[in-house]
């Protein structure tokens, strides 16, 4: 045989040996590609279908979904999303899909009422009005997926959101800080999608209320029982500072008094020094000395903010919650560090050493001005300055 027809007889057998090892992977699926074989879900556990549902603006009120597993063969895991659509659509199109808690893997999801009431929306159901929206579940397993069998049906009483939400909304009223004169109505900050909030001052016994404009003839909105409703005014028990939520997607409010902001200095683990309030959403305390604490390793300049409030409109327990860091950092900043490093976030579970800033060197044992803005035109944030 010449070297030639010897090449090509290997040649011949290489492509024999492998088209068998082909073969064989193709008949053995532990050995080749995922097998995406599996069946739809049997059985939609809760709610039951048919089963009746008004929903609340509290932000922890939700409705637990839950199913059960499929049959998955040869092996594998299958991902489930829950689907929603209206009461005749047939979930070629749905109006709203999510995964399944434990990123998708669990059988079971808990969907707040919140996002209930935008999936009505979505599905044709008025605000405040009772309508019928279905759901299913759909399976996947590679590149394959199957719609459960099965269809629920839920009766939804929706939220009383607005369907014409404002651009702008603003605190006017003889208990405003700008009184009557609307030219000077205290605008709220707009901190989603038809989600305002604010922290302003507000006179006890006197009215105010809610504008979505400072000239002509704007809408008007007023709480109640922990609703916006139009056309009316509030008041408050208390003199002082309050934090007013309003969701006009779902027609929600809240107020809360804030009795105080305060310097934390972590270091000490206290408070040092109350930053009272100026007006219009700022709080400052000017001339205030802080003396880095000496430790083993240097001076320890560590800092952030404690807030003091009352909720359910001052009639709860006070609480503490704290301003920190939105953007995470351990290094001391100086005159050219970026805006962004002073941004502040609320945070409700306070700690001694998390979500802290530290002070520049030049403020150790020097009086200085520290301002917090908590206002509507521009990111949260706070200045210290000589």
């Amino acid at each position: 045989m010449t070297g030639g027809n010897r090449m090509k007889s290997i040649i011949v057998k290489l492509i024999v040996l492998a088209s068998f090892v082909l073969s064989f992977v193709a008949c053995n699926d532990t050995m080749g590609d995922t097998d995406t074989r599996l069946s739809d879900v049997k059985n939609l556990v809760e709610p039951v279908s048919g089963r009746s549902v008004v929903l609340e603006p509290s932000a922890s009120a939700e409705l637990y979904f839950e199913w059960d597993y499929v049959a998955v063969k040869e092996g594998g895991t299958a991902v489930y999303q829950i689907a929603f659509d209206k009461s005749d659509g047939d979930f070629s199109s749905p109006v709203y899909v999510l995964y399944a808690d434990n990123n998708g893997l669990k059988n079971s999801v808990s969907v707040s009422h919140k996002q209930l009431n935008t999936i009505a929306g979505m599905a044709g159901i008025a605000p405040s009005e009772t309508g019928v929206i279905k759901w299913a579940v759909f399976s996947s397993k590679g590149l394959k997926a199957i719609k459960s069998g099965q269809e629920n049906t839920l009766s939804v009483t929706r939220l009383a959101g607005f369907e014409d939400i404002p651009v702008d909304v603003f605190v006017t009223g003889e208990a405003s800080e700008g009184g009557t004169d609307l030219s000077r109505a205290h605008k709220m900050k707009a901190v989603a999608n038809g989600e305002f909030e604010v922290y302003t001052k507000l006179t006890a016994g006197k009215p105010f209320y809610f504008t979505d404009a400072t000239s002509g003839s704007p809408r008007e909105f007023y709480m109640s029982d922990g609703l916006i409703k139009e056309n009316g005014t509030s008041t408050v028990s208390t003199d002082g500072i309050y934090r007013i939520t309003l969701d006009f997607n779902i027609g929600a409010c809240t107020y809360t008094l804030v009795t105080k902001i305060t310097f934390y200095f972590c270091p000490d683990g206290a408070s040092l020094f109350e930053i009272p309030y100026e007006g219009y959403g700022v709080f400052s305390a000017k001339g205030q000395t802080v003396t880095f604490k000496q430790e083993s390793w240097g001076r320890d300049e560590r800092y952030k903010f404690r807030m003091f409030i009352k909720e359910n409109g001052g009639a709860g327990e006070e609480k503490e919650v704290e301003w920190g860091t939105l953007n995470s950092t351990d290094s001391r900043p100086n005159a050219t560090s970026p805006e962004s490093y002073y941004y502040l976030k609320l945070i409700d579970a306070i700690t001694q050493w998390d979500n802290k800033w530290k002070l520049m060197a030049d403020f150790d044992g020097v009086p200085a001005d520290y301002t917090v803005y908590l206002n509507a035109d521009g990111p949260y944030t706070h200045t210290i300055s000589k």
